[in-house]
């Protein structure tokens, strides 16, 4: 039966399903049972399964990380939330010397079945340090899984599909989200964690998007006038990106707009543009325009935030300029 809910409450269903199907799996982290940090995507897991299994720490990130670390190679299975993405800086000792490659660096012996859930945090006057979007930076390190659902169904669907992985996986989600509608299975169901979705098809220019970008680029494209003929990529996965369907796109369209909510250098529009130029630069009938963000820390004032993130005028002049 499908029903119409909000992502957050996606996100709530999928893991009130994980904690009833699997005794092993906890969450743990700051803020958890605070509507403050996470919204309601955590009501009334603490009711039902206890503070045990539903443990809100004190700020401590790196040691809960590692605690969480432990625990799944004693063969439980953690969910580790960060409600700022932010504070994941004072985790990466944890999470890259040892999440992401003990089981590579001893030969396979060791499994890490965490699940670690990434709250972003921006706009809302919140300043430099409690805005940040790192997706750039997870993807860059070998052991990491990385998706960024954009709509409810996967945000629901990629939950528990990850809770079957035995290696870690980072679950991206923003609030800028939260109150996003779709039509949602009230059952459990799996969605791919490698696999790009195609929002529309179109045969002039390829838009490639992820979490609220896709949001942004469907609501822009939807509003132009003209209907030009737009493909729009959702790509739901920054690790490991679905290529083949990327460039089976360009290959139609010959032409890639790329727009990415996080800096320029070294994130995933640089990630997107690299596999294009090696492996698709003979489709391509105009350079590739890329939508990110200034390579500037992000403002406090809400004035400056509207100049500082995508906006729908963004992506219709560049697709003016693509198409013609």
């Amino acid at each position: 039966m499908l029903r119409r809910i909000s992502y957050a409450a996606a996100i709530n269903e999928a893991f009130i399903a994980i904690m009833r199907e699997k005794k092993e799996a906890f969450h743990i982290g700051v803020g958890i049972n605070t509507p403050w940090f996470v919204g309601n995507t955590m009501t009334g897991l603490l009711e039902e399964f206890g503070p045990d299994r539903v443990i809100d720490t004190p700020v401590s990130e790196n040691g809960v990380t590692g605690l969480a670390i432990g625990a799944a190679l004693a063969g439980m299975h953690p969910i580790l939330t960060f409600p700022r993405m932010d504070f994941m800086h004072y985790a990466m000792d944890q999470l890259v010397n040892h999440g992401a490659l003990l089981p590579a660096t001893l030969g396979g012996r060791v499994k890490i079945p965490i699940l670690v859930r990434a709250i972003i945090n921006r706009g809302g006057e919140q300043g430099a340090q409690h805005s940040q979007a790192l997706q750039g930076v997870f993807m860059h390190f070998p052991g990491f899984k990385v998706v960024m659902p954009s709509h409810p169904y996967d945000a629901k669907g990629m939950l528990l599909q990850a809770m079957e992985e035995t290696d870690p996986v980072i679950f991206i989600d923003d609030r800028w989200l939260y109150d996003e509608q779709g039509e949602v299975p009230a059952s459990s169901y799996r969605s791919d964690l490698d696999r790009a979705e195609i929002v529309r098809e179109g045969t002039d220019l390829t838009v490639v998007a992820s979490s609220y970008t896709v949001v942004l680029c469907r609501e822009t494209l939807e509003s132009l006038p003209g209907a030009p003929s737009v493909e729009l990529i959702d790509l739901r996965s920054i690790k490991p990106i679905d290529s083949a369907c990327l460039l089976r796109s360009v290959a139609k369209t010959g032409r890639l707009l790329v727009v990415d909510a996080t800096w320029p250098k070294g994130g995933v529009a640089a990630e997107i543009c690299r596999i294009v130029a090696t492996e698709g630069f003979a489709s391509l009938k105009k350079p590739i325009a890329v939508i990110s963000l200034p390579d500037a820390p992000a403002p406090a004032a809400h004035s400056l935030e509207e100049k500082y993130y995508p906006r729908a005028s963004d992506i219709t002049a560049a697709i003016e300029t693509l198409i013609g």
